[in-house]
């Protein structure tokens, strides 16, 4: 039977890989059909929509994966400064990290002479220490080594997957009105369906999530239209 740790590393960056795409799927659906909407009822023609629905889900793509690389890359950053500072703080501060250590485990229960070999146990090898006080004190855990790629590749990917669907029907089929119908029933039912895993994968309530995105996807495809309206007079 595998060790139990790498099982729990490699489920939470599975986890991690689908939170990211679902992310990047939600965020995708908006801009592309607001853009397909405006172009609609401004009159231009059916080949110059699909032309614009994919150079802007290309460019949506490249900036959510570059968006995903860098912020993975800023939580790894800030792991490898606090656990750096950890480090220096239990070699120049010992007696101060032992009693933070102590009132930490306190908090859980442990007392009298269990608290004492606790601490001695804990504070007695130095990576152990640190560990403890990165998990415990700061509630920060180690990154995934290939997260920020990981996290790039599955966010792009999903903004790309997203922004299909409402161009899709300006691809299969020949009438822009048509179209239009088609691909605004498929992205409400995306939207609905990503707000609501987008939420379940940020921690919000799913109900609110999915309502959240149908209408900021509503609104957005609202003001393309009045606003293409409006230029073509």
């Amino acid at each position: 039977m595998p060790p139990g740790p790498p099982h729990e590393e490699s489920h939470f960056a599975q986890a991690a890989v689908v939170r990211d795409f679902v992310i990047g799927a939600a965020d995708g659906l908006v801009l592309p059909f607001a853009l397909a909407t405006g172009l609609v009822a401004a009159g231009l023609a059916h080949p110059l929509i699909v032309v614009a629905g994919l150079a802007v889900i290309a460019a949506g793509c490249v900036a959510m994966g570059l968006g995903g690389y860098l912020a993975a890359r800023s939580e790894a950053d800030r792991y490898a400064s606090e656990r750096k500072r950890e480090e220096h703080e239990t070699v120049e501060y010992a007696d101060r990290e032992r009693w933070e250590v102590a009132a930490i485990l306190h908090r859980y229960g442990v007392r009298g002479d269990a608290l004492r070999m606790a601490v001695d146990s804990v504070c007695a090898e130095k990576r152990r220490w640190v560990d403890f006080m990165m998990r415990f004190e700061l509630d920060l855990k180690e990154p995934e080594p290939q997260r920020a790629g990981r996290s790039a590749v599955a966010t792009g990917s999903g903004h790309a997957a997203g922004g299909l669907i409402p161009i899709a029907p300006y691809m299969l089929m020949p009438e822009a009105g048509g179209a239009l119908a088609v691909s605004s029933a498929l992205t409400a039912g995306a939207l609905v369906a990503f707000g609501w895993m987008k939420a379940r994968a940020t921690g919000l309530p799913p109900l609110r999530g999915a309502a959240q995105t149908l209408a900021v996807g509503a609104v957005a495809a609202t003001v393309a239209a009045i606003l293409a309206r409006a230029a073509g007079g």
